[in-house]
This record gives structure tokens, C-alpha cells and sequence, in this order.
């Protein structure tokens, strides 16, 4: 541990090793904040010997969670069962999945994201009663702006019952506000309580409820709260200063009494407040705890100093609303690299000259210094729509790029020739559909036959398809009437796939019978970037689709196709997640809320005028009334404020150099002034850049792709071990492009197999402990712990998953075989149930360098202490026993044996189908020999070109058989 704190300076080892206590750590940008609290984490469970699970950290982003996991696991030197590092939102919906009853909720409840809100508002407007809030011509005008109003209600912990008492209380006062304002707020207060009565019903919660009425769980069962106090001796926040009202709330009481809690923020970068997040918190932290200990961490290992200083310049004008001026502080940033930097501003006669000089700059920075790559540039927008000019510059130029939006699947070019065959299958006569499908590159239908199809189309009045369907008398070529009827085909083969079998299938048989995979594929093979994000997307899609198909009985086209419609009638431009550190080298295009907590040698900050940035001030269209609002609301001007706090993290993300550029004409009567903010940085007079296009630098087709960089994974599975062990090609598409293939049933049988074992156990266990505390008071004998047959047959129907299977006839074969295995297996084990000691237990076991992760089905606890390790499988009980794979419960031996501290005596693999067992033991040989085959496999993968490993065996089970032009069949 000590060579670990030794990397780090004396304020970042004074923050790892604070003792008890509450810790406020003011950590600025690029000073390492991150590696301060995952040594923190490291040092408590090394150092003080706390158990991992012992620890709380809580951050707001999946991905910032997932980095801390990473970071944690990498400096623990053996393995771990549960490090709690989760958002805020994940933690209290373990909570809640565990205790909800508890509270009168469901513990089956479903999560509903923005959209299924509106959704669920839309299907039910006529309860709402609106009148103010619901206009004839467009009754759903304002439900966006109802839900919203609601989430920030929620962030305030307002409840439904305090909005109506407020109300009551106006109307009590009549002379406080006028009768139109109390009759708008009481419209709101009723609106409120329904939204959250429609929630109850359909065993609903939204992502506010989760820390509401995890606050509910531990004010009204104290003996919960106190299980949870007793559990986290350490809590840990990251990105303090993003915490709403309720978070803060949620810290506090979980903490209390000994305020085992560090904080760790920075008051300048609080850029969330359209999320809720209230910047008073970090501000407020050292009055709710005035014995804190405090730690100011200044050096900085990101930037050079000139940026860092007009930074700090710039910040300074938020002052004195800043925790520097607050509490007596010093914030400036001291740069630990050395050179002095570089922060330019360019001036432009029009936008369309901004993005040239941008693109200019980069290509000359690049020829300047031959070891820069296009990922150290980023070009930072306020917002999403700016974007466009300089996508279109950088093609122009030859340069490539990525434009990391957070939205907009729906509009992507591969999404809409998917959503326009579904179209097609709902609908034959949707010309405008089928036209696009015919213009598809993959189609290559001659574009004069397309013509004449159109023309023949309006003279008939007749659809596209019918006219498709008597081509011949159009007069196309012979081989577009051959790629024609091949489409008819497929169309009418598709159609009756999404009746009998659902959208998914039909989805999965478009891609496949139109050769879009395997184009794609082939593609991304060869490092095409465009191949490997609309493979992204169509992963995205089709997970929208097993969400539908999940929660609709009717899986039919027409049915998803009313929904998408709903969907995109709410604004949902569909959901985008961009693998930031895949695929070739790229100039990244984001905003500036998109580039938190990354970092470039090189940054963009462009369209600096007024009214773009700073952005306009757009207040809530329905505010809360200030009487309801806990937090301490800053004085000044609040938007200016955050959108200062913004700019200063777009100037922080700069390790080198930071260009500023503005234009005089974005379109428009009237020329724009350059933003203040450069005028706060001292850039008065602008630099003008060259204005003829004849200075633009043309495209060179050398410079168009980079290095293609794939991310391989943090953590390994047995499962792909065993593919790239099998064949790298098939590694590499189904865990590095994660090329989409079909479900199958087997798979849904299996985990509805498991599913139904883990909830039987669970269910015999919580039995059993409810049995042993009454015994003593009301002489309950224990065997009334037992589950009967019956039971584990109901949680069997209740577990099922109907997904894959060729039509119900299959799937009530299965279903049948799976009863039957269930009966003999409670028949098997019902006179001697095992003792139970785990269920489903995940691990992250460190081997070498790497980390292996996985879940034990069960652990089963013997008479002398010793475990069972079991592993269950639906498949055939194996003829011949050499023939059995052992490394996957090998595996489960390292970690039960050195995370769990576990004396194992069999592993055991249990065949569901025949309830037999095959078990034995793995000796300290074959554990070494296992630790050395994975070291050995993750090291080949880490150097591997994924050449394909075909045979006739591995090639007729590979998913990717019908894509893989290396395919032996």
C-alpha cells in the first residue's frame, strides 16, 4: 500500500488516509479526484481492513460507477464479492427491490424512463381533469412540462399530499395570490396526485420515487435504516456538487450517527441544474457538519498553466457565490506539466467559415507535429444542433470524425430502412416505405426502373407494392424485375414471421435475408467506422424491441410500430449510447455537458456568440413555488452563473491548447455580437481568420482513417474465454463489434430454469428464518419452512420466458419438459433439502493482472463447514465424462476458495433435464493450470488479430455462420 500512496501529493494522500469523521475534498478539475477515491476505497479495505461490502460510493453516471469499479479492482490485489459503487438511482433501487413491501410498494415494480411517463400520462389524459394545462387544439401540449414539473418536485422530496396541503393552505388565504394562480397551482397539485396514483396502480415508479420513498423506507422502519447504518461503516460521494435536495437527504441519514462520509467536489463544475442538482449542497456541507475536516486539492495534472489561469480568471466572476470566497479558500490550479499552452481566439465572417477555420487549424496542428492522432482533438457545442456545419467541413476536408450525441437513433439511415420494411409488414400499400427500401445501397435497384415504378404508381393510382407486383407490364429490366421478386418474397416471408413469431424475429430475418449483416460485418472487419456504429445502433434498436416484446402480449409490427409512433410523438428522438473509446481514431464533435470529465490535447470551443452561449434563460414553464423548495436557492443570477460554470469546464478540458471561435453571420437579418464570455477572458477584438473558401485547405483521402482502437474488456467471463478459445473471429464479433444474433429458445428455457431454482431457494429461505423467529414464541414447528411442489410449479409459470421458441406448440413442449424436471427435482431433494449458504453469488476474482468475473448458481453448505459448489444445466447429461469441460466450476473453486475463504469439497454440475449429478474436485494442480490457461488466453486475446479458427464442428454451432465468409459447413 505504501508504493500506492506514494504516487500520489500531499493533499491527495491527506484526503486517502483520513481516519473518521466527515471529509469535505474540494478537488478541481483535472486534479485526480477519481484517484483519490478509489484509493481511498483501496486503502480502507487494506489498510483499516474494512470488507468490501462495507463500503458505500455513490456517483451519478453508469459509466462513472463502472471507471470506479475498474480503478478499485485493479489496485485490490486479489479478488472481491460486492463492492456497493452504483449511481444513487441503482442503489435505491436495490434497496427498494429488497424492502419495498415494507412500504406498501410491489417488488415486482417496472422503472419507467421518460417517455413511458409520457406515455403513460397520454393513455390516461382523461383522469388529469386539466383545464389551464390541457388546450383543445393539443391536449398533450403540456405533459411534458407536467412531468418535468413532477421530477423536480420529487428532487425536493414534495410529495403529493404536501403540493395539495400548500394549495389548501393559499385558498385558506385568499388575499396571499390571485384566483387564477391558486386555481393554475391546484390544477398542478391534482395533476400531481394522479400521476402518482396511476404510477401505484400499475406497480410503477419513476427514477425520483426511488430516492423518495427509499427516504420513506428509513424514516418510517427504523430497524431497516439501522440495518443499513450498521452495514456502510464508510459512505463515499463522487460529483458532490451534482446532488439534489433528496440525495443530500438520502447522505445524511444514512451516515449519521458516526458521519463516516466523505464528499468529494467542485462547486465550479456544477453544470446539472436542468437535472435537478442543487449546487447549495456542497455549499451548505460544512453547516449541516461543522466538524468536518476539509482538503483543498490544487495541483493539477491535466492542463498547462495559461489555460488554467484564464480559467481561473473567468470562474472568479461567479464570485462571491463560490465555495472559494464562502469559505476563505484558495482554488487556483496548478499546473504539474510543464510549457505555458496555448488559448487563441478566431474570429470568422460566417459560420460557414468558422468551420473551415477549425477544420484548417487541426489539419495544421497535425502536419506541426507528426505524433498528434485525431483523437486528441474535440470540437465542444453547447448544443447538439451547432454541430452540423462542422461535420460538414471535416468531410469536406478529408478529416475524420465522431459526433457523440446522446440522441437521435430514430433518424439514423440504417434505423429507417428497419422501421420502413416494418412499415411494410403493417401496411403493403406504405409507398413512401417501400420506396426507400428500393433505394437501399444493398438493394442496387437500377434508379431509371425506380422511376418509371413511381411513374407507372401515380398513373394507376395504384400503391408502390401493387405496382411492384405487375412489374413486368412498368417495364423494368429483367434484372430488376429478378432483385424485385426476390424482394416480394422476402416481404411476404417476413410478414408472416411478425405474425406467428413477432417484430423481433422479423427484424432479425430483414437483416439477415437483405445481407445487412454480413455487409456490415465484412465492413467493420475491415476497421469502416460508419459499419461499426450502425451496427451500434441496430443493437440499440433491437433492444428496444426486446423491451416491447417483454411487456406486450401482442408482439405483432402494428402494435410496435403505435408505440414507436407514441414514443416519437412524446419527443423521444430514441437513445444513443457512442462507445467513446472504440473504433478508429476520430475528432470528437459533443457537447460540452457530454466532454465531463474527459479531457483532449487539443479543444474546440466554438460558436462563442451571444445567445448561443451563454445560452438564453429558460425558466421552468412551470416553476415550484418557493415555499415548497428546500434547498437554499443562491442569490444572483443563477443561469448566468451555471452557464459560466459550464464554459469553465469546457476551458478545463485542454491539456495543450484551447481555440476559441466565433462568427459575425449564423443566418438572420442581424449580425451576432462574440459572447461575453470572451470578453471576460479578455478576447475584445476579435482575430479574423482567412474569409475566401480558396484558403481552405481540400480533402486529401490519405488522412481520411486513423488506427482503429477496440476496447477490449476490463473483466473476462468463462463464457468468452471459451469463445475466443473456440474461435477468435467468432470473439471478435459476438464481444468486440457485438454483431446482433437471433435468440434462442434453449437460452430462455435455461434461464427460466435458473430463475425459478434462485426463487424457490429464496423463498424457502426467508420461510425458514421467518419459522425460526417464531418458534420460540408460539412453538411453530420448522418444517413448516418447506415449499410444497406446488409452489416451485406456480414460480416456474410466473418465472417463464416465452421468447425464441417457433411457435407455441414448441413452446408448450418445453414448458412441459421443464415441469416435469422441476417435479422430479423437488421429489429428488424434498426429504433432504441442501442448506443453502449462497444463491446466484457474483465474484470478481483477480488472476495475474486480470480479473475474471461470474455467479455461482448455488452454494450449498455441508455439516463440517466445507461447500458444494453447484452449477446447473439444462442440456443432456453427458455420455462420456472426459468429454466434460471443467473450467467453469474450476473457476467458481478459485474464487469460493480465495475470496470467500471457503474449504470447497465438490463441485458439482447438476442436469436439470434427468436430475443427475456429475461432481468432483479440482486439486491444487488443476487450480494452478486453470490460473495459468486464463492468464495465457486473456494475454493471446490482448495481441490477437482474431484470425478465424474454422471446422465443421465450431462452424455449424457458430451464430455467425450465415456472415462469415470463412465459414466450412
Amino acid at each position: 500500500m505504501e508504493n500506492l500512496l506514494e504516487k500520489l501529493n500531499k493533499d491527495q494522500k491527506e484526503a486517502v488516509v483520513h481516519e473518521n469523521g466527515p471529509l469535505l475534498i474540494v478537488a478541481g478539475a483535472g486534479t485526480g479526484k477519481t484517484t483519490v477515491i478509489t484509493q481511498r476505497i483501496a486503502w480502507l479495505i487494506l489498510e483499516k481492513k474494512i470488507k468490501p461490502d462495507e463500503i458505500l460510493a455513490l456517483t451519478f453516471t453508469e459509466k462513472a460507477a463502472g471507471e470506479m469499479e475498474e480503478r478499485v479492482d485493479q489496485i485490490l490485489p486479489y479478488g472481491y464479492v460486492d463492492l456497493w459503487i452504483s449511481t444513487f438511482h441503482a442503489f435505491c433501487e436495490r434497496v427498494l427491490q429488497d424492502h419495498a413491501i415494507e412500504i406498501g410498494l410491489p417488488g415486482d415494480f417496472k422503472l419507467l424512463n421518460q417517455t413511458a411517463q409520457w406515455l403513460l400520462v397520454r393513455q390516461n389524459l382523461e383522469r388529469f381533469d386539466l383545464d389551464y394545462y390541457r388546450p383543445l387544439g393539443n391536449p398533450t401540449k403540456f405533459i411534458h412540462t407536467l412531468l418535468k414539473h413532477f421530477s423536480r418536485a420529487k428532487d425536493e422530496e414534495i410529495w403529493p399530499e404536501d403540493y395539495i396541503n400548500y394549495v389548501e393552505n393559499l385558498e385558506l388565504n385568499k388575499d396571499s395570490v390571485f384566483a387564477e394562480e391558486r386555481d393554475r397551482l391546484k390544477e398542478v397539485a391534482k395533476a400531481y396526485g394522479v400521476y402518482q396514483q396511476l404510477l401505484l396502480e400499475n406497480n410503477f415508479l419513476d427514477f425520483g420515487d426511488l430516492i423518495n420513498y427509499t427516504l420513506k423506507l428509513f424514516r418510517t422502519r427504523l430497524q431497516v435504516l439501522e440495518e443499513y447504518r450498521k452495514k456502510f461503516k464508510y459512505i463515499l460521494v463522487d460529483e458532490f456538487q451534482d446532488t439534489n435536495w433528496a440525495q443530500y437527504a438520502l447522505i445524511k441519514m444514512l451516515s449519521a450517527p458516526n458521519n463516516n462520509l466523505t464528499v468529494v467536489g467542485d462547486d465550479d463544475q456544477s453544470i446539472y441544474k436542468f437535472r435537478g442538482a442543487s449546487v447549495s449542497n456542497i455549499l451548505q456541507f460544512k453547516n449541516d457538519f461543522p466538524e468536518a475536516d476539509r482538503i483543498v486539492i490544487s495541483d493539477n495534472y491535466r492542463s498547462k498553466q495559461k489555460i488554467l489561469d484564464y480559467a481561473y480568471k473567468f470562474i472568479k466572476q461567479n464570485d462571491p457565490n463560490r465555495l472559494e470566497a464562502k469559505l476563505n479558500i484558495s482554488k487556483k490550479l496548478e499546473a504539474k506539466r510543464e510549457g505555458e499552452g496555448i488559448i487563441e481566439h478566431f474570429h470568422s465572417e460566417t459560420a460557414d467559415l468558422e468551420a473551415q477555420t477549425v477544420s484548417r487549424k487541426i489539419l495544421e496542428l497535425k502536419k506541426d507535429d507528426e505524433t498528434l492522432k485525431w483523437n486528441d482533438f474535440a470540437i465542444l457545442v453547447r448544443a447538439n444542433s451547432q454541430a452540423e456545419l462542422f461535420m460538414q467541413a471535416f468531410d469536406r476536408g478529408g478529416i475524420p470524425y465522431q459526433f457523440l450525441a446522446s440522441a437521435g437513433l430514430y433518424s439514423k439511415p440504417i434505423i429507417l430502412d428497419v422501421i420502413a420494411h416494418l412499415k411494410i409488414l403493417d401496411d403493403y400499400h406504405e409507398s413512401s416505405a417501400v420506396y426507400r427500401i428500393l433505394n437501399m445501397p444493398l438493394v442496387q435497384l437500377d434508379y431509371e426502373d425506380i422511376v418509371k415504378l413511381n411513374y407507372f404508381s401515380r398513373r394507376k393510382n395504384w400503391s408502390l407494392y401493387e405496382t411492384l407486383k405487375n412489374a413486368p407490364v412498368a417495364g423494368v429490366s429483367q434484372e430488376s424485375l429478378r432483385k424485385i421478386n426476390k424482394i416480394l418474397g422476402f416481404i411476404e416471408k417476413h410478414a408472416g414471421i411478425a405474425r406467428e413469431k413477432g417484430v423481433g424475429k422479423a427484424v432479425y430475418s430483414f437483416l439477415e435475408d437483405f445481407n445487412i449483416l454480413r455487409d456490415l460485418s465484412h465492413k467493420s472487419e475491415a476497421g469502416d467506422l460508419r459499419a461499426v456504429e450502425n451496427i451500434g445502433y441496430i443493437n440499440q434498436f433491437l433492444k428496444k424491441i426486446e423491451d416491447f416484446e417483454r411487456t406486450n402480449p401482442d408482439k405483432s409490427a402494428k402494435k410496435f410500430l403505435a408505440e414507436l409512433d407514441m414514443a416519437v410523438e412524446s419527443g423521444e428522438e430514441g437513445a444513443l449510447s457512442p462507445g467513446f473509446e472504440e473504433g478508429p481514431e476520430t475528432v470528437k464533435i459533443l457537447t460540452v455537458h457530454g466532454a465531463k470529465g474527459l479531457e483532449f490535447k487539443y479543444v474546440f470551443i466554438v460558436n462563442l456568440v451571444d445567445l448561443r452561449f451563454p445560452s438564453t434563460n429558460r425558466k421552468d414553464p412551470i416553476e415550484l413555488p418557493r415555499e415548497l423548495i428546500k434547498e437554499t436557492v443562491p442569490e444572483g443570477d443563477i443561469h448566468l452563473e451555471e452557464e459560466r460554470r459550464l464554459f469553465y469546464v469546457a476551458l478545463t478540458r485542454g491539456r495543450d491548447g484551447v481555440f476559441l471561435t466565433s462568427a459575425s453571420d449564423y443566418g438572420g437579418q442581424r449580425k451576432k455580437k462574440i459572447s461575453r464570455f470572451l470578453i471576460e477572458l479578455g478576447f475584445v477584438a476579435p482575430t479574423e481568420s482567412p474569409k475566401k473558401r480558396e484558403d481552405y485547405i481540400e480533402k486529401k483521402e490519405s488522412e481520411k482513417t486513423g488506427k482503429f482502437n477496440f476496447k477490449l474488456p476490463s473483466k473476462f467471463s468463462f463464457t468468452q474465454l471459451k469463445a475466443f478459445k473456440t474461435c477468435p473471429l467468432q470473439y471478435k464479433f459476438a464481444h468486440i463489434l457485438a454483431i446482433p444474433v437471433r435468440g434462442k429458445f434453449v437460452f430462455s428455457f435455461g434461464k427460466t430454469m435458473h430463475g425459478t431454482l434462485q426463487k424457490f431457494f429464496e423463498q424457502m429461505s426467508k420461510r425458514e428464518t421467518h419459522c425460526q423467529k417464531k418458534l420460540f414464541g408460539e412453538d411453530l414447528a420448522p418444517s413448516s419452512a418447506s415449499l410444497s411442489a406446488d409452489d416451485l410449479l406456480k414460480i416456474y409459470e410466473e418465472t417463464w420466458i416465452n421468447d425464441w421458441y417457433d411457435n407455441k406448440a414448441h413452446e408448450e413442449e418445453y414448458k412441459k419438459q421443464g415441469r416435469q424436471s422441476l417435479r422430479e427435482f423437488y421429489k429428488v431433494n424434498q426429504d433432504n433439502w441442501p442448506k443453502v449458504k449462497y444463491l446466484e453469488l457474483g465474484f470478481n476474482l483477480k488472476i495475474g493482472d486480470y480479473t475474471v468475473r461470474g455467479a455461482i448458481d448455488r452454494i450449498d453448505e455441508n455439516a463440517d463447514g466445507s461447500v458444494e459448489l453447484v452449477d446447473y444445466k439444462t442440456g443432456s447429461f453427458p455420455q462420456d465424462e472426459k468429454c466434460l469441460d471443467r473450467d467453469q466450476l474450476l473457476i467458481y473453486q478459485l474464487a469460493a476458495s480465495e475470496i470467500f475463504n471457503e474449504k470447497v469439497t465438490k463441485l458439482s454440475y447438476y442436469y436439470l433435464s434427468e436430475n443427475k449429478t456429475l461432481s468432483f474436485l479440482g486439486t491444487p494442480e488443476d487450480l494452478l493450470k486453470t490460473k495459468e490457461k486464463i492468464i495465457a488466453t486473456i494475454e493471446e486475446i490482448k495481441q490477437s488479430s482474431f484470425l478465424p479458427k474454422p471446422s465443421l464442428f465450431t462452424c455449424k454451432n457458430c451464430d455467425f455462420k450465415d456472415i462469415c465468409e470463412h465459414r466450412i459447413l
